[in-house]
């Protein structure tokens, strides 16, 4: 086989695989963009948007800069919906916990705590005490309530965290979609370069491989 020969063997292999993974490419660009533009649409939506000012000292928590970044803007993207999940709304929670006098409670483990609760209730009513009655019924309506807000709260929390999720599989796809395109253009070169060399070198007639015949 002549030198000729092996190099447009090799450029002409080259060249389907970059156009492989051009294809692969488009394929991965578009995913990203469906997810980028899925994220935005529903999140719009939803019509949240961050606070303009924060007192309830939101941005006291670590990490929460992000909250000053986009105070006032609508909550439209992956990044923003993380950002209100863990340092807005998980802060209200925690700070609703412990203005109720259960600081640390979550929605499941206030659970329980209702249990107990109106266990007292029940033994206030046995025994007759009207003010022990009110003062049982009144802890276990704000209990109730509190739980009421735990479990709204952290089922927003969880759809906006799993909505940033979404929003994370679609970068990754942009990425790896610009991967290939330039594994693909750095392909498509080598094998132009290839072809080039096939037609131009000095050894293209140069035999590389001896290939054998029977009866000769």
């Amino acid at each position: 086989m002549k030198r000729r020969t092996l190099d447009i063997a090799f450029s002409v292999g080259g060249a389907l695989f970059a156009v492989l993974l051009l294809i692969l490419g488009l394929v991965l660009s578009d995913q990203s963009d469906f997810a980028s533009s899925y994220v935005h649409d529903e999140l719009l939506e939803q019509k949240i948007s961050f606070p303009e000012e924060y007192n309830g000292g939101e941005t006291d928590v670590e990490g929460s800069g992000c909250l000053t970044e986009y105070a006032g803007t609508a909550l439209d993207s992956g990044a923003k919906a993380e950002c209100y999940a863990n340092y807005y709304i998980n802060t209200h929670l925690h700070h609703s916990a412990e203005g109720a006098g259960y600081p640390g409670e979550t929605y499941s483990s206030m659970g329980g705590i209702i249990g107990g609760l109106r266990a007292e209730l029940t033994a206030a009513q046995e025994s007759g005490d009207q003010t022990a009655i009110d003062e049982a019924q009144a802890a276990v309506d704000a209990a109730n309530g509190l739980r009421d807000t735990m479990f709204k709260g952290e089922t927003l929390r969880g759809l906006l965290l799993t909505t940033y999720g979404f929003s994370i599989f679609g970068d990754r796809a942009d990425t790896a979609a610009l991967v290939c395109y330039l594994a693909a253009a750095l392909l498509f070169l080598l094998s132009v370069a290839g072809i080039v060399h096939a037609f131009t070198s000095k050894h293209a007639k140069d035999v590389v491989v001896k290939v054998e015949h029977e009866g000769a």
